[in-house]
């Protein structure tokens, strides 16, 4: 199943999520300040996911649609696995401004959805236990100026991933040999995402850019190839390519690995259907769907209006009807 070649542009870095109902021009600076945080040590937080209490009606509703996502695709003989990235903010605490803290509720938020999601049956690990152990080690596993893991972090998923999938489907489609040989790493410096659209001219040159560690594919390897590839990833902005997860997971399970992603503000329900509904779900689906998802968002439904994109909006009652459509 071939992928578009300007899913793999390394150029295309994204917010996760941001308000969709707020135009960046016309932004008045107390705006900005509630979109992104300047800590300590010029660490750069976004502003938007981590006030009030968490919102467990919605975090149940999520994770009851997932829940029948994964039952549908399971009686056409597709296992679903869904990866939950933890919030940046709780690996950083110590870096918050004065004065700013993480909620007990919201510090507990991470569990109680990977609670949810074990009742559930839904395939999954604990991704903030997976990290904080690379943190522990003395790696970063997120940028100071951006929203996004660092290649270590993006590493240590694609490796909990990797052992959830040999759990459930130890044996893969195709042939051995075909996961994807890891390129060499080379470093780049720009400004996080953060940095970039939510700190003025001044902020921003405070701050200053960040060093970006990227993994280039292999020359030898070619992600556009048409070999089977029984894995795919669907997700938001953290599983692009730049960011190294969907070739780690390749190299991993030894098998190609497809991925389709959009930016954060699409939202996670309209990138599913995406997938689902497309013309290579139907001629080759994978025999695993890995569908990655993020805590600070996990609670919105796929009709959060001013939250994801306007074009991304889709009744809740649609959006079943159409991923039983699909999954039929």
């Amino acid at each position: 199943m071939p992928i578009p070649a300007s899913v793999f542009s390394p150029r295309r870095r994204t917010l996760l999520c941001w308000p969709a109902a707020l135009a960046l021009p016309g932004m008045a600076a107390a705006q900005v300040e509630t979109l992104a945080i300047v800590g300590k040590d010029n660490y750069i937080f976004a502003g938007w996911g981590n006030s009030g209490p968490p919102d467990d009606k919605g975090i149940d509703a999520t994770v009851a649609r997932v829940a029948e996502v994964r039952r549908l695709l399971a009686a056409r003989g597709t296992t679903l696995v869904v990866p939950v990235l933890p919030d940046k903010m709780s690996f950083h605490e110590d870096k918050l401004p004065e004065g700013k803290a993480i909620t007990v509720e919201t510090r507990a938020r991470y569990a109680g959805i990977l609670g949810r999601m074990q009742a559930a049956d839904i395939p999954t690990f604990d991704g903030a236990a997976t990290l904080r152990a690379v943190q522990a080690a003395g790696q970063p596993v997120y940028y100071k100026t951006d929203q996004h893991w660092t290649q270590a972090g993006a590493d240590a998923m694609a490796q909990g991933t990797a052992d959830v999938i040999r759990r459930l489907v130890p044996t893969l489609a195709g042939a051995p040999g075909t996961g994807l040989a890891l390129g060499t790493v080379s470093n780049e410096r720009r400004f996080g995402d953060l940095a970039e659209r939510f700190l003025t001219p001044e902020q921003r040159r405070a701050v200053g850019r960040e060093t970006f560690t990227v993994r280039r594919t292999s020359e030898s390897d070619n992600l556009l190839g048409d070999a089977l590839a029984p894995v795919h990833v669907t997700g938001n902005s953290m599983v692009q390519p730049y960011f190294g997860y969907p070739q780690k997971l390749s190299n991993l399970i030894d098998r190609p690995v497809t991925v389709n992603w959009k930016p954060g503000d699409v939202g996670f329900w309209i990138v599913l259907l995406d997938y689902i509904e497309s013309a290579g779900f139907r001629k080759q689906p994978p025999q695993v769907l890995v569908w990655q998802l993020f805590e600070p968002n996990f609670h919105l439904g796929p009709e959060a209006r001013g939250l994801w994109d306007a074009a991304s909006i889709v009744t809740e009652s649609d959006w079943s009807r159409r991923v039983k459509a699909a999954l039929a």
